[in-house]
């Protein structure tokens, strides 16, 4: 066809110019011209393509009807807004119940200290590590929208029964104001109620975060921008939800009563369900694609059978489809790390010539095998974090129940006294500070030394955090055993002593447990972001669980080795101090591995597309 085409401008060019030109220079005069036409063409076909990017969202979004998103009324933070909201009344609700938990073991249903931390605990795991099934469920079936919607409706039958164990005379925890045991009932209802709440929490943590990140478009660089500030401003609106819970709303519980509370909570969160609703024209929808394990198995069994066969000289002869053929995600790039598993997208050699009519047992794409490399890379940062998580879980247990026997008022006339778990307030406060200062100054600094979008990577903010949270157990310990020299003593001390671990553990949480967000949001396959964010709460979870592990086996040694009990029937009869020490050696023993293990831990590479979105460079 070139051929013919340029014969073609010969002619023409020779018949209109012949008196002017040698055939020499008509010739090359023509081929000029057709070089010239192909550029135009392709010049064309770009600014089609990028015009095609910029109005219309091409990552395999839908919007409400099922079509093509449309860039500007759909998606970013029109959309973001509207899922921020419900997460702000998720946490109000869950965090009012949470910090306060403790002392509502402690002092409505009359359990010893050990017993109660143990309650939270469990609770705590449950509740964060039910987000493993729900992300599951929601990248396998339901798709994260419709799985939202159910959890939330769970959640809030358990605020309904919470509320009405207050208020229905049967199940209320005493039939007098002062009681020495509740009522079974009470506490069969409440041990239901707040278990209803994990399982809510299960469905609707991870679906409804990633959710939101699904909003941005990770192939438009304006919206990949705005993604990144995304999980920065998500946090600052969760811990503001947080504040207003641990100040408001817990004193509420502690000076109303639970029963008043536990309607605000139901209320707040019925409002933030329809809020919810309102916003599903601008919401962008990713079709669930069935399970996502079923590809990592067919890449392990694809591997092993074809364990004996030889690497190929290059793996661009690796089997892939095109990126015509690719609808539904993107195409990853080649990694050198885990060859092994390299070996399932060998085509060998008695292969038909129609590779799709192959097994997908047999043979599957570079693309998926990709896939399951990022799976097993994110093992190894996953239980490197889980020490994190337990000096995290101090926050709503130890550090809580300290404050309780602390002299927690604040005026000199004693008018107004702090309630305990209101000391937390100092945690998101500082959460809130910490990401606004890290997102407006701190990442625009550093992208201009690093250039890296981010500023740092994600795996050094994440230890960054980590130094903060070894910094938080020791000043813990120190305070602690202040408290108890001066309890032997019968000296009062204020509770603004516990301020500093209030608020370094926060600066530790806008690190680490951000990054850990991101990084489970963005190092999974794109068709289990739901089951990422589940990944990184179940990182909590797993904390909850270990530290109980941690309690009953130091324990046991501290009787063994001590003379007094680590864990005693109240705080003044423990050695939390030694405790706190105890978690600060072995955080900074975790984070000599962690170093070692991020600096061997790729990144996902994804292939680029043709057309980079960017409305600051133009397509010339």
């Amino acid at each position: 066809t070139n051929h013919f085409t340029v014969l073609s401008l010969s002619l023409s060019l020779s018949l209109t110019h012949t008196h002017t030109h040698t055939p020499q220079e008509s010739t090359l005069y023509c081929v000029v011209n057709f070089e010239q036409m192909k550029h135009n063409n392709i010049g064309s076909e770009l600014q089609d393509s990028y015009n095609d990017q910029h109005n219309w969202v091409l990552d395999s979004s839908l919007d409400s009807r099922g079509h093509v998103p449309l860039r500007a009324r759909t998606g970013a933070w029109k959309a973001a807004l509207f899922i921020i909201a419900i997460e702000f009344s998720e946490r109000l609700s869950y965090f009012g119940l949470a910090t306060n938990l403790v002392v509502y073991l402690t002092t409505i249903i009359h359990q010893d200290l050990k017993t109660a931390v143990k309650n939270v605990n469990y609770w705590s795991g449950v509740t964060t590590l039910m987000p493993l099934f729900g992300g599951f469920v929601a990248d396998a079936y339901l798709g994260r929208y419709t799985t939202v919607l159910v959890a939330t409706t769970i959640y809030l039958m358990g605020l309904v029964l919470l509320t009405m164990s207050w208020f229905i005379p049967g199940l209320k925890p005493c039939h007098k104001e002062v009681c020495v045991e509740p009522r079974k009932a009470h506490e069969i209802a409440f041990f239901i109620a707040i278990y209803l709440i994990s399982i809510g929490t299960g469905g609707h943590k991870p679906c409804l975060e990633s959710f939101g990140a699904d909003q941005f478009d990770d192939d438009h660089v304006e919206e990949r921008k705005m993604r990144m500030s995304y999980f920065n401003w998500w946090n600052v609106c969760l811990c503001a939800g947080i504040l207003t819970s641990v100040t408001v709303l817990v004193y509420i519980e502690d000076r109303v009563g639970w029963g008043v509370a536990g309607i605000i909570f139901t209320t707040i969160m019925a409002i933030s369900l329809l809020i919810f609703l309102i916003g599903k024209p601008f919401y962008r929808y990713r079709t669930p694609s069935g399970s996502p394990l079923t590809p990592m198995l067919q890449v392990l069994v694809a591997a092993i059978a074809k364990r004996n066969l030889p690497y190929p000289s290059d793996p661009s002869l690796l089997h892939e489809v095109s990126k015509a053929e690719f609808t539904t995600g993107r195409l990853l790039s080649h990694t050198k790390h885990l060859k092994f598993l390299d070996k399932a997208a060998i085509i060998e050699d008695n292969t038909p010539l129609d590779l799709k009519k192959q097994s997908p047992w047999r043979l599957v794409t570079l693309t998926k095998v990709e896939e399951a490399k990022l799976i097993i890379n994110v093992i190894p940062i996953w239980l490197s974090t889980l020490v994190f998580g337990i000096c995290a879980t101090q926050t709503n247990t130890f550090f809580i129940k300290q404050a309780t026997i602390m002299d927690r008022h604040i005026t000199g006339n004693n008018s107004f006294t702090v309630p305990p778990a209101s000391m937390f307030s100092l945690t998101a406060l500082s959460l809130i500070i910490s990401l606004t200062i890290y997102d407006k100054i701190f990442v625009p600094l550093l992208r201009r030394v690093t250039r890296n979008q981010r500023g740092i990577n994600i795996l050094q903010r994440i230890g960054t955090g980590m130094l903060f949270s070894l910094t938080t157990m020791i000043i813990a310990a120190l305070v602690e055993k202040k408290r108890l020299d001066r309890s032997e003593n019968n000296e009062p001390m204020s509770v603004i002593w516990l301020a500093p671990q209030f608020i370094v553990i926060g600066v530790a949480d806008a690190f680490t447990l951000v990054g850990l967000q991101e990084y489970f949001y963005d190092q999974v396959p794109d068709s289990m972001r739901s089951l990422g964010i589940a990944i990184y709460l179940s990182v909590l979870g797993a904390a909850n669980f270990l530290n109980n592990l941690l309690i009953t086996a130091v324990d046991t040694l501290a009787d063994d080795f001590s003379a007094k009990s680590w864990f005693g029937k109240d705080l003044n009869s423990s050695r939390l101090d030694r405790f706190y020490w105890f978690l600060a050696g072995v955080t900074a023993a975790n984070i000599c591995v962690f170093v070692v293990v991020a600096k061997r831990c790729p990144y996902k590479s994804v292939k680029p597309n043709q057309v980079v979105v960017d409305s600051s460079v133009s397509v010339a």
